[in-house]
């Protein structure tokens, strides 16, 4: 991937095993498990690449349904957030840190849409 593009996507889910169940079978995926200090979260891969995670509803503030999260890659995470309220949007969560993947900030555009940006740790 590369900045400005489609990066990751995330399901959350009211029923894990439920929604692991149902891409396995409707699309093939595999499903790994990834220990996290907050839960599990699981890696869906299609072959060995890995396509999406999936982590429980649980995880999140209470009362946010299920749905799919979207991140966009970023050259700089933390640089690109200091632009976004200047441009009529809002940063949701300050970047942060997650071991092994990257640099990660939740913000909303300039009409209220969340999003994610990511810059994934250098390899």
């Amino acid at each position: 991937m590369s900045h400005g593009s489609f990066g990751w996507n995330e399901l959350m889910a009211s029923d894990v095993e439920k929604a692991k169940s149902f891409y396995s079978k409707t699309l093939g995926w595999t499903i790994e498990e990834m220990k996290m200090p907050s839960g599990s979260y699981w890696i869906a891969k299609m072959g060995d690449k890995m396509v999406a995670g999936i982590m429980s509803t649980a995880m999140m503030p209470p009362g946010t349904p299920p749905h799919w999260f979207a991140y966009i890659e970023v050259d700089n995470v933390d640089q690109r957030c200091k632009s976004v309220a200047a441009n009529g949007g809002k940063v949701v969560r300050e970047p942060f840190d997650i071991p092994d993947v990257g640099r990660i900030a939740i913000i909303s555009d300039a009409t209220g849409a969340m999003i994610g940006w990511m810059t994934p740790k250098a390899h």
